[in-house]
Formats: C-alpha cells, sequence, structure tokens
C-alpha cells in the first residue's frame, strides 16, 4: 500500500478512486464522495494516511454515520478500517465522516447533503437509478448506461468545492482502544470465540449463538439485533 499512501499524499483523488474500485467492487458517486470527503478532513487535521506504526496505534480514528459506498471511499483514502480498529461506525444514517487525533481527540467532522448535490447529477440519472438498482428490473442496456453515468458522476464527486461540504472542527469524547482478550472454547460447537462474547451456562462456556442469546450485525439498513436459533 505504499503506492496508496502516495497517492493520498499528493492528493492524486483519480489514483485512489482506481485502488477504491478493486477494494468496492465498481465505481460510483458515493464512492468518490468518500474519497474527497477524506481528503478535505486528512487536509484540515493535517494528517496523512495510516501507515504501518498509525493503523497498529490505531494514532487516527475515522467515525463515519452510514455504512454505504462512501465508507469503503472513507476506508480506502485514510487507511482506517474496521479491521485495524481505527474506523468507528454510528448509526446515524448520515453521509458524513470525522477524522480524529487520538492524541488530542481534536476532530474535523465533514458531511455531504444529498439534496445539495443533486445538481450534478444527469437528468434521468435517478429514475435509471431506481429501475436498475432499487427495482432490480433494468434492463442489461440500462445497467450498462447506468454504470457509464455512475463513473462519470464519480469524477465530478472528486473535484467538488469545498464549499458544497459542511466541514466543521470538533472535539472528540475519548475512545478506548480495541481491547486484547483471551478466547475460550464454546462447549457446544466447539469453536473459539472471544471471552466477551461468551455466556456461562451451569459454569461451561457458550458462545452466543449456542446459548441462544441475541446478538447485533451490521446489514444494509444499519445495526439490528439477531436471535440465533442455536448450533
Amino acid at each position: 500500500m505504499l503506492a496508496l499512501n502516495r497517492l493520498v499524499s499528493e492528493g492524486d483523488a483519480m489514483g485512489i478512486l482506481e485502488y477504491a474500485r478493486e477494494f468496492h467492487g465498481h465505481v460510483c458517486p458515493y464512492l468518490a464522495l468518500g474519497i474527497r470527503a477524506s481528503l478535505i478532513a486528512m487536509e484540515e487535521l493535517g494528517v496523512g494516511r495510516l501507515d504501518c506504526s498509525g493503523s497498529v496505534d490505531e494514532s487516527i480514528l475515522a467515525v463515519v454515520e452510514v455504512n454505504s459506498c462512501f465508507t469503503d471511499g472513507v476506508q480506502v483514502a485514510t487507511g482506517c478500517t474496521l479491521g485495524n480498529n481505527s474506523l468507528i461506525y454510528l448509526d446515524l444514517g448520515k453521509t458524513a465522516l470525522t477524522l480524529v487525533k487520538r492524541s488530542s481527540w481534536e476532530g474535523v467532522r465533514v458531511y455531504a447533503d444529498a439534496e445539495r448535490l443533486r445538481k450534478y447529477y444527469p437528468p434521468g440519472v435517478m429514475e435509471l437509478f431506481s429501475r436498475v438498482v432499487r427495482e432490480r428490473k433494468g434492463t442489461e442496456e440500462e445497467r450498462e448506461h447506468l454504470w457509464e453515468l455512475w463513473e462519470e458522476m464519480a469524477h465530478v464527486m472528486l473535484d467538488l468545492p469545498r464549499k458544497e461540504f459542511k466541514i466543521e472542527r470538533v472535539k472528540v469524547p475519548p475512545v478506548e482502544q480495541a481491547p486484547i482478550v483471551e478466547s475460550v472454547r464454546c462447549s457446544k460447537c466447539g469453536e473459539l470465540v472471544m471471552s466477551t462474547r461468551t455466556v456461562y451456562i451451569n459454569d461451561e462456556p457458550f458462545c452466543l449463538r449456542c446459548a441462544g442469546e441475541a446478538y447485533r450485525a451490521v446489514v444494509g439498513r444499519g445495526i439490528v439485533k439477531v436471535q440465533p436459533r442455536g448450533c
């Protein structure tokens, strides 16, 4: 990822978008919007993309408020990901990113308003999007046309003027670093599970699924509670 770090340091949004294409699976406006918001936040905060030591120390945190294409753009551009514990997801449903320094808890929040951005959309694209993506009824020709328009719109999003964003300095409450916990073996399924995600029944450890306990999952509509049926 050294090349990607260099692209970020140079502000090469188009180059970052190509990495994001591979990561996300396709190019779309909100993927690019996540990149643009990230570059603005990093410039405002005076930080670069997380490197090796930074990702281990969780020195920079990205707080996103939506689980959409926008968030994948943020992960690629900032290097803050769910797996390296530098990405925090708030289930608020807003297209917003807060980038924060763990050393001072000073941060920058960048918000994009979907209604304001509609003026950049070509005529008819939202109707096409509804047919192809929302209703799953589009023809192959319509699908291909939408992807072409999406690519064009993504390039526009990469160059959005700063005035189209709400940019504000914020103070973020301290967030604990990810703890390192032991694993124990579930007495029913035999699989290892984090000790913080076990339930003891008659002094024996069980994973939440085998214990029949509810747990939470992130799906398309946000964070939901799942009631397991058992192992």
